[in-house]
């Protein structure tokens, strides 16, 4: 692909992603099939806030994936950014349906977010491939922290939740696992603590709106 098509296909994902429709998913909700047990009126607000912290951490990995894939300078790299931002829908798709479940909406934060997490991944694509690679293992690292914090404060009874939330931490650990093995370049300590300072803001900002 050239130029143009890579910033044609970058705008369209960010249409995808920020359209207050669900995206359609490639694979099965993990939530299907959940033992469904009633949940209380507070637990379900609690629910709902968490999976709308991670519908909206979905959203910045597709604004990361797509910064990168438009300005990554080698062809397989490009490729396996776009191949891993389409897996990420998945997940995107999985968070979308479950906060309609709990009759939560997404965050109004959320185009937001995306914008500042494409333009961080096309400056790190911009330096190089190896330092793009790095932010997603960075990235991803991030992500496992909070999914592990909110699979802890996830009522027990919301088995939906769970179960997807588990299925992601899975994915999140082995998209971070390749992007070392395609030659990205850990970062920095100042750097990572820069992203994970970040990471905190958005998931406080999106707990609440």
């Amino acid at each position: 692909m050239n130029t143009l098509d890579q910033l044609i296909h970058g705008f369209d994902g960010f249409l995808r992603t920020v359209a207050r429709v669900k995206p359609e998913a490639q694979n099965r909700s993990p939530a299907e099939g959940a033992l469904d047990e009633p949940l209380t009126a507070d637990e379900k607000k609690l629910s709902g806030n968490l999976m709308r912290v991670n519908h909206t951490g979905e959203i910045c990995a597709q604004g990361l994936y797509n910064g990168q894939a438009v300005f990554a300078e080698n062809q397989i790299i490009y490729e396996a950014l776009i191949k891993a931002a389409e897996e990420e829908l998945d997940h995107l798709s999985w968070c979308r349906e479950r906060l309609n479940d709990l009759g939560t909406g997404p965050s109004i934060l959320d185009p937001l977010w995306y914008a500042a997490s494409f333009g961080l991944g096309a400056g790190a694509a911009l330096i190089s491939d190896n330092v793009s690679l790095g932010f997603v293992h960075a990235t991803e690292d991030n992500v496992e922290r909070h999914l592990r914090e909110h699979l802890q404060r996830l009522p027990v009874k919301d088995h939906a939740s769970r179960q997807i939330l588990e299925k992601m931490l899975d994915e999140e650990i082995q998209h971070g696992k390749t992007a070392l093995e395609q030659g990205g370049k850990k970062l920095s300590r100042p750097i990572r603590r820069l992203m994970w300072e970040g990471a905190k803001l958005m998931t406080k900002t999106a707990e609440r709106f």
